[in-house]
């Protein structure tokens, strides 16, 4: 006999009104209902809302706007259309001022409950332009029939559906203001179903495209991608499986790169990691050299260097920079990076940093300066060889506060460094994506 399923009843939504007491993490408005912390979407400090629930749970709940009763003074209109529907942003409803204030009240506050650091100087923010900074992106593909065309963009708030939208006002204007383009495009291949991602890459002088194509394409196909190639002025490359898979639509493709501080050129390939925000990466640089004051006697080790983007800058300044990365295809790049840089004074190692580490020779160097810049989850891993080494420097990237946070009570708390000064870095503005920089040295 067949199990039995519960089927939840389509129940009309519930609403509360609510007073917003304070922002979370994640740009979501917190609030206390009936013993449960309750995180609510489009919500500010202050405000006073009507809101509906979307998930309940003993201790938690969660819900999202449905009126503002009374506004918070901060609170902006959005400046896009699609705000309300597309989940690639969540804070445009905060002005952009307020959005940098918000992280770094975050930064400030992760530091002091997750590690009990507190008393550090503050730098000033990065910042840049708050439209049109975004270079790199997947987008999502779908031929929707109930639309009448193919969806292409980023995906609903809460939803695993591809929002309705013609253009998006973060990504460059390049493919930002072309989606309605590049969704005629992909209605017309007979592949339009089999279409499902578009990878998004911009250097300083060419934009690139990677389909992913879960079938072969047909002459017809290849005749209409390459008439847009030409009247977009863009580089196509299909992609029908893993990264290896990537090829030129037709041919030799230009070359993807651009400037960096110190002279540096960075080439990438149109699957590369790179910065999504190339003002802020090469503010943060800059920033990253004027902390770390190098010259000739200093050997600097950079973790998790992947192309090399701080390795090379630094190597102008330092006397010699080791870089490491997990990825072996990532330091053959950066090495061939050095190399059209004419920098003979690095050396690049492919490690996993998240394991044990001792075998490697690298590590057995001595390095008075440490540049870190992990994943999310952060370098734990690696810390305590920081003691061998000698770092007298440690200038720590994050993309997590969190984890940041955990890793700075490592370096403070256990390893004998001081929490000099600290600051968040706008490289996603109209997101809760907190970008920091935090420097660490050693007590004597």
């Amino acid at each position: 006999m067949g199990r039995r399923r519960n089927r939840r009843k389509n129940l009309p939504p519930e609403t509360a009104n609510a007073t917003i007491e304070s922002l979370a993490h994640d740009a979501r408005g917190v609030t206390h209902l009936d013993d449960r912390a309750v995180f609510i979407n489009g919500a500010l400090p202050g405000e006073e809302v009507v809101f509906e629930y979307t998930k309940k749970k003993r201790d938690i709940a969660e819900g999202k706007v449905v009126e503002v009763i009374r506004a918070s003074a901060d609170r902006v209109e959005p400046g896009c259309v699609h705000y309300s529907i597309c989940g690639g942003c969540s804070f445009q409803h905060l002005a952009p001022e307020k959005q940098i204030h918000a992280k770094q009240t975050i930064l400030v506050e992760q530091f002091k409950s997750i590690s009990n650091i507190e008393g550090f100087d503050i730098w000033p923010a990065l910042s840049g332009p708050s439209w049109g900074y975004r270079h790199r992106a997947r987008l999502g593909v779908k031929d929707v029939e109930k639309k009448g065309r193919v969806l292409v963009g980023f995906r609903e708030k809460a939803s695993p559906y591809l929002a309705e939208i013609e253009a998006c006002k973060v990504l460059h204007p390049a493919v930002g203001e072309r989606l309605m383009d590049l969704s005629a495009l992909v209605g017309t291949l007979s592949i339009k179903n089999k279409l499902p991602q578009i990878e998004v890459s911009i250097s300083d002088e060419r934009t690139a495209l990677v389909l992913r194509i879960l079938e072969a394409i047909t002459v017809e196909d290849t005749a209409l991608l390459k008439a847009f190639e030409k009247t977009f002025d863009v580089d196509i490359y299909l992609q029908s499986k893993g990264p290896d898979t990537i090829v030129p639509l037709d041919g030799h493709k230009a070359e993807l790169s651009y400037r960096l501080p110190n002279d540096v050129t960075l080439y990438f390939g149109p699957s590369d990691f790179v910065q999504v925000n190339v003002d802020i990466n090469r503010k943060m640089i800059l920033r990253a050299l004027e902390v770390l004051e190098l010259n000739k006697d200093d050997n600097v080790l950079d973790l998790f260097c992947g192309l090399g983007n701080f390795t090379l800058p630094m190597a102008k300044e330092a006397g010699r920079v080791t870089g490491v990365e997990g990825s072996e295809e990532l330091i053959q790049r950066a090495k061939m990076n050095a190399e059209k840089n004419n920098l003979t004074n690095t050396d690049f190692y492919a490690a996993n940093l998240m394991e044990d580490v001792g075998h490697e020779p690298w590590v057995k160097q001595h390095y008075n300066k440490v540049l870190i810049d992990p994943p999310r989850l952060g370098a734990k891993e690696v810390l305590p060889w920081l003691k061998k080494w000698g770092a007298e420097q440690v200038l720590y990237i994050s993309c997590n506060p969190s984890t940041l946070a955990r890793d700075a009570g490592i370096l403070v708390n256990e390893l004998g460094y001081t929490l000099k000064k600290a600051g968040v870095m706008d490289m996603f503005p109209h997101t809760s994506h907190v970008e920091s920089i935090a420097l660490f040295e050693k007590v004597t």
